[in-house]
């Protein structure tokens, strides 16, 4: 993060104009491309050097889109700001819902009509691979695999 006279800099116009409609559609949004994440797009806000994975962002989620089944190694915050968010947990965060995910959770999110979430992590996420029960009449037809635990 840049500073000045070892103040922070920040950008007010995007962060209080963040609700604005106009303000998130003239944002450059960037296709977030990983191995199992669809339909979803990234607007950095800042990442900070050198700490491991602190990062704030906005992601625009295309209906039907969803992420990847990951781990978090830093807490996570998700603001929904427009929309509708599911969780693989049967979770449902709509417009003004924070969730608050913790070190060593793990989730994955979709969206059937689309979404717009502010996110803050303070460290980075690790892929998991997804284990199908295909015995799951439930998971499937809410649009997740089940993810077995060896329980």
């Amino acid at each position: 993060m840049t500073t000045t006279q070892g103040h922070p800099v920040i950008v007010p116009s995007v962060l209080r104009d963040v609700l604005s409609s106009t303000t998130l559609a003239n944002l450059e949004w960037t296709n977030w491309a990983q191995p199992d994440r669809a339909g979803s797009e990234i607007h950095t806000l800042f990442t900070e050097e050198g700490h491991a994975g602190a990062t704030a962002f906005l992601t625009r989620f295309a209906a039907g889109a969803h992420g990847d089944l990951h781990e978090h190694l830093g807490h996570e915050l998700m603001l929904v700001l427009a929309g509708e968010l599911l969780e693989d947990d049967g979770g449902r965060l709509t417009t003004g819902d924070l969730m608050i995910k913790e070190p060593g959770s793990i989730h994955r999110v979709r969206s059937v009509a689309g979404c717009t979430v502010l996110g803050i992590r303070t460290g980075p996420t690790r892929a998991v691979a997804p284990k199908v029960d295909t015995n799951s009449a439930d998971l499937r037809g809410a649009g997740f695999a089940q993810t077995a635990t060896g329980d």
